[in-house]
């Protein structure tokens, strides 16, 4: 219990982005490190989107669910640590205000943003904060997963592949890039650069 009460104490405060395409398992490594490693106390920061909510999603826990125009008034009063206008009319921003209150709480920030918001709050904290970007194969192998989730029409899939390979050209401004070709592989390394900079960044 030592050992876990220290690394809780080495860690407070922390911020953790993650960028990413779609479909290259970003997601399912961060619930990995969430689930599996609840000693490097990492919480999400609670985003904000213009979206309608998806399945069982609910305000305040996955998103907070504005209206475009909520959204616009939200920019203009500079609330937003940063967003983006992913599509028309599709909203997605972090609040300075939460994610001020998730670190007061002690908790190591954890970002789920594209790569524009990535960089800004990479720029915004600095040293306290570490960006990791998580690369796929290829492009090729993006489309392949993507078709697998039979999820979305084609159309959609295009999209995708388009703004992937846009995101793919910032990944050398982030701190980290994990190339996910295994899954298990890529989640320890992501595991062992996250450990490396809390321990080294205290």
């Amino acid at each position: 219990m030592k050992n876990e009460e220290w690394l809780r104490k080495v860690m407070k405060g922390k911020l953790i982005i993650f960028s990413a395409p779609s479909g290259t398992g970003k997601s399912t490594i961060i619930n990995w490190l969430m689930q599996e490693h609840p000693t490097l106390n990492m919480a999400f920061s609670i985003s904000c989107t213009s979206r309608a909510p998806r399945g069982a999603e609910r305000n305040g826990v996955e998103y907070f669910f504005l209206t475009p125009d909520e959204f616009r008034s939200r920019i203009e009063a500079g609330e937003f640590l940063e967003y983006e206008e992913v599509y028309t009319d599709r909203f997605y921003g972090t609040l300075k205000s939460q994610v001020e209150h998730q670190c007061d709480e002690g908790q190591n920030v954890v970002f789920d943003v594209d790569v524009k918001g990535g960089c800004n709050i990479k720029q915004h904290y600095g040293d306290r904060a570490l960006s990791i970007f998580i690369m796929p194969p290829s492009v090729a192998e993006l489309r392949r997963r993507l078709e697998s989730r039979a999820t979305d029409a084609p159309e959609v899939i295009d999209q995708r592949i388009a703004r992937a390979e846009f995101e793919i050209s910032f990944a050398d401004k982030f701190d980290k890039v994990v190339v996910n070709d295994d899954l298990e592989k890529a989640k320890k390394e992501v595991l062992g650069i996250i450990k490396e900079f809390l321990i080294h960044n205290s």
